[in-house]
């Protein structure tokens, strides 16, 4: 059984399409990162799974349950960071862990989560002065009382400073690893790339693409950058190599050539300078990031399968 199930999720606000034929399918005891800009529909589809709003049109299963039928079942066995919480000013850190604790009967101790959150010395502080991080911090806490099988994390790192944003990728982990599955919704993308099993890329309410990260590279014709440390270079060898049609781009010092190519041309670059009478001494690769993977498929660029994207199929491996 997955953990989350969607078929033709649509819902619509009057003539605005916000999640236009949604199918999704999570698995359980992964971490699932929902990519996607600002207005995509991201936020959304966490309030249908959850049934904050209803759908327009489809089906939803959220752990074996249709949260429209049985929506406390769900928010039972679900740990939720939203995006846009509020805290209560006046409650300390550790009354807002208590009350969340109390409410579903849970057997948590309100420092444990507070030290796991990074909030610890400040859990008898009123929430209400906590910074922006810490707020994210304690809301988190709350989202892992009662170690709930499904974690979703809706833009989670909103005003984390790194570490506390590398703290986050660790928990979401952590969960994972434990059995739990993660949504992580986000549209910083270097998150995602960092933590997700699987990701999914929402444009316009539509999936058009989802895969492992990896698999989302061997799809798109996105350029490697080959750095490669020679003894010297022989006349003629970036001429050789800049002949190559699958490079793009040469640049070199005496002993360093850069080279943007295709991803299948690495070993056809490193040949071409070798026949020149270079030797090459070593080389290290720079493959492409999960930004330019995912401008690649929003903007159309690049992508083998921009003809599928654009008839409203999702690329899919």
């Amino acid at each position: 059984m997955s953990a989350i199930t969607t078929t033709g999720l649509t819902k619509r606000y009057g003539d605005v399409t916000a999640i236009n034929g949604l199918d999704l399918v999570v698995e359980p005891g992964t971490v699932y990162g929902f990519l996607g800009p600002n207005g995509a529909g991201k936020s959304t589809v966490i309030n249908c799974l959850m049934d904050y709003c209803r759908p327009t049109d489809g089906t939803i299963d959220v752990l074996g349950c249709n949260p429209q039928e049985n929506a406390l079942a769900v928010r039972e066995r679900t740990g939720v960071l939203p995006q846009g919480f509020d805290v209560y000013d006046r409650l300390t850190g550790r009354q807002h862990l208590q009350f969340i604790i109390d409410s579903m009967d849970a057997a948590d101790d309100p420092e444990a989560i507070a030290e796991r959150v990074g909030i610890l010395d400040a859990i008898d502080r009123p929430a209400g002065g906590y910074s922006r991080g810490m707020a994210q911090r304690l809301m988190l806490g709350t989202a892992l009382v009662g170690h709930p099988e499904l974690l979703i994390l809706d833009e989670p790192s909103t005003g984390l400073d790194p570490e506390g944003a590398r703290e986050m990728r660790e928990i979401a982990r952590e969960e994972a690893d434990r059995g739990a599955t993660v949504f992580f919704s986000s549209h910083i993308l270097g998150q995602v790339e960092a933590v997700c099993d699987r990701v999914g890329i929402l444009q316009d309410g539509r999936l058009i693409a989802e895969d492992t990260i990896e698999g989302l590279r061997a799809t798109v014709a996105a350029e490697t950058t080959i750095r490669i440390t020679v003894d010297g270079l022989p006349s003629g060898a970036l001429d050789a190599v800049r002949a190559l049609s699958a490079v793009s781009s040469v640049q070199a010092t005496e002993t360093t050539v850069t080279v943007n190519c295709t991803d299948d041309a690495k070993a056809t670059v490193i040949h071409e300078l070798e026949a020149a009478g270079a030797t090459v001494e070593d080389f290290e690769l720079t493959t492409a990031s999960l930004e330019e993977l995912f401008l690649s498929y929003t903007n159309g660029e690049s992508n083998p399968n921009t003809d599928a994207v654009q008839s409203d199929e999702v690329v899919r491996l």
